[in-house]
């Protein structure tokens, strides 16, 4: 009677040691982009191209979707 209680207890307690070291960090919150001054805010007509795109402002072709490492949607430079 006394060893299944004694293999639940050490069993519990490798797992308890076991996952002590998992740690989940909370998710980033997208970044969130304002219009310069004296620019005017232009809400975006179509959804994101993809994972990592945000709505940024360029200040030759205006209002985009901008990746920080594949640049500008649909080409700008």
């Amino acid at each position: 009677m006394r060893f299944p209680s004694l293999l639940a207890v050490s069993a519990t307690a490798v797992l308890a040691a076991t996952l002590t070291g998992c740690v989940v960090a909370p998710a980033a919150p997208a970044p969130v982009y304002a219009a310069p001054p004296g620019v005017a805010y232009v809400a975006p007509t179509y959804v994101s191209p993809g994972v990592g795109f945000v709505w940024a402002y360029h200040p030759r072709y205006g209002w985009g979707w901008h990746h920080p490492q594949y640049g500008w949607h649909r080409g700008w430079r």
